[in-house]
């Protein structure tokens, strides 16, 4: 498998990504996949671990970073912003239907936890998208107004979009707006905010079993009242009669996210759980990335069509 640093445009934004190109031969160009990274996250961490992986088994894989992130270019630096994310899909499928080693006709689209949401709105809107497929699917903007659990009061969100409107008061004076700290400084802290999803999460981007120079750990803080008004899951109905494959942890308690799209889906679509995994575990653990690669390579080999091979001399 060969690797290569490539950038393209998206809505005048320069985005960063790397290209994997499987290293076997092919009687003709391949199918592809555009795979995107969790919230925060950048495509050296688990994007473009699936990007390998997927490289591996005979797919021409990008992963990017998303624009405000990463190497990617956009200021403010660390901003979320819904409509700019799934405008990011659309971007590297048009790249990638300008690569002579993939057939256009045979894209589909990978996204892991945020980037799942994101995925499945660009798929909505974008007829050259064949099939799309997610791990631990989040929605950014229902996480933050219900939570991780999708129990928590309407009040904590109410604060925070206090704390975006101060923000932008701030920056239209001249200030410094500052920005929303993703993770606390311990792993207890995380705990005591998040229970074992905040500590696994802290544990993927903020310990080296995960953790990238690149990956920012805040957000702008205009971001927030960006989501209040995001609903990426209204796409979902538009996606069939194309396929929907959604990967996710069986102890995952962001499931009720991937459960709700599921439910909106009118084409054919799946709801896959991984046994003993949580949300953070597809990310990188072995065990549990295996079986998810696994399902999804026969999702996408069904859906796009296996890679030709050469004819014998």
């Amino acid at each position: 498998m060969a690797r290569t640093d490539v950038t393209f445009d998206s809505a005048g934004i320069t985005i960063a990504a790397h290209l994997h190109t499987p290293g076997t031969p092919a009687a003709g160009p391949r199918p592809a996949l555009v795979v995107g990274h969790p919230g925060t996250g950048v495509k050296e961490q688990t994007s473009g671990t699936y990007a390998r992986l997927m490289a591996e088994r005979g797919f021409v894989t990008l992963a990017f970073d998303a624009a405000h992130q990463g190497e990617s270019g956009g200021l403010p630096r660390g901003l979320e912003d819904p409509a700019q994310r799934v405008e990011d899909f659309k971007a590297a499928v048009s790249f990638l239907t300008t690569r002579a080693e993939v057939d256009a006709d045979r894209i589909g689209l990978l996204g892991i936890c945020a980037s799942g949401g994101y995925s499945l709105a660009a798929a909505g809107g974008d007829h050259r998208v064949k099939a799309v497929a997610t791990v631990s699917t989040a929605e950014p903007a229902r996480q933050f107004r219900h939570g991780a659990e999708g129990a928590q009061d309407p009040a904590v969100f109410q604060t925070l979009l206090d704390a975006a409107a101060q923000a932008r008061t701030r920056a239209a004076r001249g200030e410094d707006p500052g920005v929303m700290t993703m993770f606390p400084e311990t792993a207890e802290q995380a705990a005591a905010l998040g229970g074992e999803h905040g500590v696994e999460g802290f544990e993927y981007y903020c310990t080296p079993r995960g953790e990238h120079e690149r990956s920012a750990k805040f957000l702008a803080w205009e971001s927030i009242d960006r989501m209040a008004s995001s609903d990426v899951f209204h796409a979902v109905p538009l996606i069939g009669p194309r396929p929907m494959l959604q990967v996710i942890g069986a102890r995952a308690v962001t499931a009720w996210m991937a459960v709700e799209a599921h439910r909106r889906a009118t084409g054919p679509a799946e709801l896959h759980r991984i046994e003993g995994a949580s949300h953070v575990d597809l990310y990188d653990r072995k065990q549990y990335i295996d079986p998810a690669v696994d399902k999804l390579t026969s999702f996408f080999t069904e859906h796009l069509g296996a890679t030709p091979t050469p004819r014998s001399a």
